[in-house]
């Protein structure tokens, strides 16, 4: 049941409101490391700052972050980076709320698979379509709801509430990485990526890998005078298949209903620059799934340890293997802890606004996520966002207006019965 406090936040989540930002932040094509990704950060800036909040933007210092020991990595060429933080004003004796998104979204791929521009939001009812819909500008909307909602209500709180806006999440989390690394923190975090009205307390981690393997260069027309490294790779990629099977046998309960809770996949070939020469060189990248409680240096090791029984069983490759290097981003595994209060507090305070509480059953994630930064960093977190995570990076990307009003006055009441209220 709600309180009073609670039931006047609920009462000024601005559904018309909160579709017009989800439209506007949506238009905005801030794919990660462009410069739109710059611009969305002073957008929200702007917001927060007219929601009353103490706004921090700075520009983080990239060469720093880089050169940091515990650094995840990124993908995308970028020249700047910019860190947003805003804070409510008042509180300051009790907990800690974060509201945390990051503003980066994948860019749209073929042009062709979209009905009509992926950055200018396209509505069938009340669903709204366009990159970055679910994932995540929905989430960033609910959380701008939830805030502007306490500020009109005029509800006072014990605690704060803190939104950490950040960039760079789909290439390695730089952004929340230097959020960390300033100094903000909290008692507890939500990040608002689609879950598909579940609780999503642990991820798995992602490892971007980088096989090169060498051939002899020769004449198409004398192929038998060299080796193509396009058939020295074939092996290896076996080897890899057969090593995917092997780690996700028996995985953690959370990960069980996944087919393929720790996929290791290969996403790019390259090899040869001449169509009648034997290839010398193939490069494949891909990524590697880290199970739950796995030490990133030792996922890296059972893979180069995969690697190189691959190339020591194969003749040409035993004197002339292939070599492993690990670029991009480097996601480790996280989780909340387990008994935590969070996934309670959320699951009631959906059931107080919406119903069906029961519903809102907690799993992990097959893909990385900010939830491992926050959580290696001592701040209990978990997922909850508005919709699915199967449309997220492609043509179909799209989020139900009303599954993000659930979400903002869901998180609206868990926010005050984390914080507390005057």
């Amino acid at each position: 049941m709600l309180s009073r406090e609670e039931a006047s936040v609920v009462a000024e989540i601005d559904e018309a409101g909160l579709a017009r930002t989800l439209m506007e932040l949506i238009a905005i094509p801030s794919v990660t490391g462009s410069a739109a990704e710059s611009e969305i950060q002073h957008h929200l800036a702007g917001r927060l700052e007219r929601l009353g909040l103490d706004v921090d933007l700075w520009s983080m210092d990239l060469p720093a972050l880089r050169a940091h020991p515990d650094f995840p990595g990124s993908e995308a060429p970028r020249e700047e980076a910019w860190g947003l933080v805003g804070r409510t004003a008042d509180g300051g004796d009790g907990p800690v709320f974060v509201l945390q998104g990051h503003v980066d979204v994948v860019p749209p791929g073929d042009l062709a698979a979209w009905e009509g521009d992926p950055f200018v939001p396209r509505v069938t009812g009340d669903v709204v379509h366009g990159r970055g819909a679910c994932d995540m500008k929905a989430g960033l909307a609910a959380h701008l709801a939830v805030l502007a909602a306490i500020r009109v209500s005029g509800v006072r709180l014990r605690g704060q509430v803190a939104a950490h806006f950040v960039v760079g999440e789909e290439d390695g989390g730089l952004g929340a990485f230097g959020t960390l690394q300033r100094g903000y923190g909290g008692d507890v975090c939500v990040i608002a990526e689609p879950t598909g009205g579940t609780l999503v307390t642990a991820n798995a981690g992602a490892l971007t890998f980088r096989i090169a393997v060498p051939g002899k260069a020769a004449h198409a027309g004398s192929r038998d005078q060299g080796v193509s490294a396009i058939d020295a790779y074939l092996p290896l990629h076996r080897a890899l298949a057969g090593l995917e099977a092997a780690r996700n046998i028996d995985p953690d309960p959370l990960m069980a209903e996944y087919p393929i809770p720790y996929a290791l996949s290969v996403g790019t070939v390259h090899s040869g620059d001449w169509a009648s020469s034997v290839p010398d060189l193939l490069v494949a990248e891909g990524r590697l799934g880290v199970r739950l409680g796995e030490d990133p240096a030792e996922a890296r090791a059972v893979l180069e340890r995969r690697v190189a029984e691959a190339c020591a069983a194969d003749p040409w490759l035993r004197d002339h293997p292939a070599t492993v290097t690990w670029p991009g981003g480097q996601f480790a595994s996280g989780r909340l802890a387990e008994g935590h209060p969070l996934p309670e507090v959320i699951r009631a305070a959906y059931a107080d606004t919406v119903g069906g509480g029961s519903g809102l059953r907690e799993r992990g994630a097959p893909y990385g996520s900010d939830l491992r930064l926050y959580a290696g960093a001592g701040v209990p977190t978990l997922q909850f966002g508005p919709g699915d995570i199967a449309v997220a990076h492609s043509a179909r990307e799209c989020v139900s207006v009303r599954e993000v009003v659930e979400v903002a006055r869901t998180l609206a009441v868990g926010v005050l019965r984390t914080v507390g209220v005057k």
